[in-house]
């Protein structure tokens, strides 16, 4: 195996650094950067947290032996944050917005809204009142 140097020999680094995945060898051996690595190819890293192609590009934790920069161990693969649903509010409306779909639940009562478009309504007992028209309109309708 060749010593690959990304700092001068006579540099140390402690604690967590972040770099970057920048690829996996056909077995499995991650070749990372981080700051400070003059190398723009990386260095190939020990891990101890699992990797898949899909996690080229990705940032991670990384640790050195013996503070030794040719020799970085990448500890995991930090995880970006799920998106945040999306709240618009205003004095006559309030508007709720995500990617996938919106569950609003109270006990055994419950509304999904899916980005397919479906509306489920679940409970124990569901009521329908309208002072006015009550209208049911749908390309079919199946009652019971």
């Amino acid at each position: 195996m060749t010593v690959q140097y990304c700092l001068p020999s006579q540099a140390r680094l402690d604690g967590v650094m972040i770099g970057t995945l920048l690829a996996l060898s056909e077995d499995g051996v991650p070749r990372v950067n981080f700051p400070g690595c003059a190398d723009a190819q990386g260095v190939s890293a020990r891990s101890m947290a699992p990797l898949a192609a899909a996690d080229i590009g990705a940032q991670v934790a990384l640790m050195f032996e013996n503070g030794d920069p040719s020799r970085p161990l990448l500890i995991g693969r930090l995880l970006s944050a799920p998106a945040a649903p999306q709240v618009q509010l205003d004095d006559e409306r309030l508007e709720l917005r995500a990617e996938r779909e919106i569950v609003l639940r109270c006990g055994k009562a419950s509304i999904t809204l899916t980005r397919t478009g479906k509306v489920i309504i679940q409970g124990a007992y569901l009521s329908s009142r309208s002072s006015g028209v009550n209208r049911i309109k749908g390309g079919s309708v199946q009652i019971n």
